[in-house]
């Protein structure tokens, strides 16, 4: 049975999910239709524009993702300490870029309302302060704006995604560190592009052209940052995790030549480093990375946060922890 949403997120687990979403039957988000001949690849610089518009509004960090032709992946870390940080001013016009509101908000920000008014205003602040670290909120956001303009282009009504978003929490690092691989690599896996650095709208693209100094020619969503060197001291708020960009862009890589039909090399030594550092299994690995038809788990992680999130979201059990690699 379908579970709401919220009961899926618990930020004392985790900050960080997973999310996916597929558009209905042979709906195309973006890519060519072989079946009517129609182009929609214009329809993924849409995902990134409005994953950058969002960006800026949410308390929400996007870490990783991934626009493919008829679903898109994101990996993202609600970070409520930074809305709760935003004074009440500013909750507002972040809220109000993305929706009208109230007229007794707009009249609280321009001075003009006292006493009770003033308390009702501030009240409907405090319900977007917590919006705007809400996965759910996050994705309605994108996900009903690309539908509208995609239904719009194409002169119809009704649903344009198959469902809702499928979730997953992904419960410590080495958890988060193989759901970006996963995501980066999508377009690697399905034959639409050789390499990781040249796979267009993915954060690995970016996060690449970023180390080449390379100025883009279209605005991106803004990324979490990885630490860029061993001398820069971690700051866990602004950075994913523990790791190194370069370290991270050589995993991927890596992990992507291992799982080539077409290749027979084996994972490279200084990847196989990176993989002792963390305590993972290289065969284990790269049997988790291999795609999976069967349903997608709700958490991953250790065993001992597997257990910790079942309690704290009313699970007396989560699946998924036969794919512990470590």
């Amino acid at each position: 049975m379908t579970r709401a949403r919220y009961t899926q997120v618990s930020l004392d687990s985790t900050p960080y999910y997973h999310c996916i979403c597929r558009c209905v039957r042979r709906a195309f988000l973006c890519g060519q239709d072989h079946y009517s001949g129609q182009d929609y690849e214009h329809r993924r610089q849409w995902v990134v524009d409005r994953l950058a518009v969002l960006g800026e509004v949410f308390a929400i960090d996007l870490c990783a993702y991934a626009v493919m032709s008829n679903h898109y992946h994101v990996v993202v870390r609600l970070n409520q300490k930074q809305a709760e940080a935003w004074s009440d001013t500013e909750v507002a016009e972040r809220w109000i870029r993305l929706f009208s509101g109230p007229l007794i908000v707009k009249r609280w920000l321009s001075g003009q309302t006292k006493g009770g008014e003033a308390l009702k205003a501030l009240e409907i602040v405090g319900q977007w302060r917590e919006r705007l670290y809400d996965l759910g909120w996050f994705m309605k956001c994108l996900n009903e704006y690309l539908a509208r303009r995609a239904n719009e282009e194409d002169c119809c009504k009704g649903r344009f995604w198959e469902g809702r978003y499928k979730c997953q929490a992904l419960l410590d690092e080495k958890a988060v560190l193989q759901c970006m691989a996963y995501v980066d690599l999508n377009p690697v896996r399905a034959d639409m592009a050789g390499t990781p650095e040249t796979s267009d709208y993915t954060s690995v693209k970016q996060r690449a052209s970023e180390v080449k100094d390379r100025q883009a020619t279209k605005k991106m969503p803004r990324l979490l940052p990885m630490v860029d060197s061993e001398t820069v001291e971690f700051e866990h708020d602004n950075t994913v995790c523990r790791f190194r960009l370069m370290d991270y862009l050589e995993l991927v890589d890596s992990t992507g030549r291992a799982m080539r039909a077409d290749k027979r090399g084996a994972i490279s030594e200084r990847a196989a480093g990176i993989l002792d550092r963390l305590g993972i299994d290289e065969r284990a690995w790269l049997r988790h990375m291999q795609p999976r038809k069967q349903r997608l788990p709700v958490a991953v992680g250790s065993l001992e946060r597997l257990k910790a999130y079942a309690a704290s979201t009313g699970r007396k059990w989560v699946s998924g922890q036969n794919l512990i690699a470590y």
